[in-house]
């Protein structure tokens, strides 16, 4: 089925203590699409300035994804540096320049509107619903938030979230968005402010699912190259809704599974900087990691 992300791209400049990395190809669409491609043929709407170089854009296009949403306008690309600290969980933002994606107001081709499956990366509210006026009928939409938008939006954010199929955020932030301090409540609590499902990250401690199946919890893959982890959120959403759309067995599990994947290329995404890991990154690799997952998980 047909999958719409509609997100940031961007120029990362990243430091851990692995080493840099200079304005590096980021942002949430960049990563969701380039995972997403293995398992179907996103279809991207983001926007960009004319600082942003054309192998960018093939890189895209080598992988199958549709760029007629990329939109390239006069300013500069949306840029954010920052540097991990020695644990790898947490950062220091250094700099940031929203550039043109600041004034960003997506208008999707009418090829797009016809989308089955819908990816709202994390956005003011008020554009993920502007966006989602823009979609004629889709089976599943799934939104991501964060911190900034439930402490200086949370009203726009309470009125998108009935509209919603599902919703992810961190741990904390589901806590904040709730005012729950236990996370088993916030995650029913989130739940009753609308959406059927929500998905909370945990980081290296993987990832909690609660939907009227009741609760599942997947932990991280437990791989020892941790370069950059930058990204691998975004990747685990793409991995998730990716699989979705390329799975048309509606049978019971099948968000579980799905899960299975994003934890998967979300631990492919992290053993290198930016996208360097995931643009080697092949199905195959992917299926056979799957497979040493659910080994892992067997008792």
């Amino acid at each position: 089925m047909s999958l719409l992300v509609v997100g940031s791209i961007a120029f990362d400049t990243i430091h851990t203590p692995h080493g840099s990395a200079e304005r590096v190809l980021g942002g949430s669409a960049s990563y969701f699409s380039v995972v997403a491609s293995h398992f179907t043929t996103p279809r991207l709407v983001g926007v960009v300035g004319n600082d942003f170089p054309q192998a960018n854009i093939d890189l895209f296009l080598s992988r199958g994804i549709d760029v007629k949403g990329l939109a390239r306008v006069e300013g500069s690309t949306f840029f954010w540096e920052g540097e991990y600290h020695r644990d790898m969980n947490t950062r220091t933002t250094k700099a940031i320049n929203l550039g043109v994606f600041e004034h960003f107001q997506p208008v999707l081709p009418e090829e797009f509107r016809d989308s089955r499956l819908v990816f709202l990366a994390n956005s003011a509210p008020e554009t993920q619903a502007r966006v989602l006026d823009q979609v004629s009928s889709p089976e599943l939409v799934v939104a991501d938030t964060m911190d900034f938008w439930i402490n200086h939006q949370k009203d726009s954010l309470l009125r998108l979230l009935p509209r919603l199929d599902g919703l992810m955020l961190n741990d904390s932030e589901a806590m904040l968005l709730t005012g729950e301090t236990n996370l088993v409540r916030a995650g029913h609590a989130v739940r009753k402010l609308g959406p059927k499902f929500v998905i909370l990250k945990k980081g290296e401690h993987g990832a909690m699912l609660f939907s009227d199946d009741g609760v599942f919890v997947v932990p991280a893959f437990p791989t020892e190259a941790v370069i950059d982890p930058t990204g691998a959120g975004d990747s685990f959403a793409g991995g998730i809704m990716a699989c979705l759309a390329a799975d048309s067995d509606h049978k019971p599990g099948r968000l579980r599974r799905a899960m299975a994947y994003g934890t998967v290329v979300a631990s492919l995404t992290v053993e290198g900087f930016g996208l360097d890991r995931l643009r080697t990154t092949t199905r195959q690799e992917i299926d056979h990691r799957l497979e040493q997952y659910r080994q892992m998980l067997a008792f």
